[in-house]
């Protein structure tokens, strides 16, 4: 399935990101924890720059975000350079945001995602490539201004 997904959460997402992992080994994906690793609050924020700063450094490398909304995981994520950090509630999400952004970061707000949901999200974001094409320019457009 590709190489090592990292994978971190704040409080409110520690829950579904145990679940996930569970779910990536089965799947016999490398998975890479860093963090959270309770309930006791902690600041989203620290978790989604730990795992973007990766992710942005390597071209190929790809991430998952968890906190109660998603939000704020994704909001942070994308202010590091490289890194396209995608909402999805849903498959049809998880499958557009690697056709059309080649997004490196899935979110899940575990309010909204259900760990009986969480599979397939996860198995359409891994297994769906970028489709290119009038995509690409796009995608070249972000990396332009991130350059600025």
């Amino acid at each position: 399935m590709g190489s090592e997904i990292l994978i971190a959460s704040d409080h409110g997402g520690v829950k579904l990101k145990q679940h996930i992992v569970q779910i990536l080994t089965k799947m016999n994906v490398p998975v890479k924890d860093l963090g959270t690793h309770s309930e006791s609050s902690v600041d989203y924020t620290d978790y989604a720059l730990k795992l973007a700063k990766k992710v942005g450094k390597e071209k190929d490398r790809k991430g998952i975000l968890i906190c109660k909304s998603g939000i704020g995981m994704a909001v942070t994520a994308n202010k590091v350079k490289g890194v396209r950090a995608a909402l999805c509630l849903n498959k049809k999400m998880a499958k557009l945001s690697r056709l059309h952004t080649n997004a490196n970061v899935l979110v899940l707000g575990s309010m909204f995602v259900a760990k009986k949901d969480s599979k397939l999200i996860i198995e359409t974001w891994l297994k769906t490539a970028f489709e290119g094409g009038r995509h690409e320019k796009r995608i070249n457009k972000i990396t332009k201004y991130e350059g600025k």
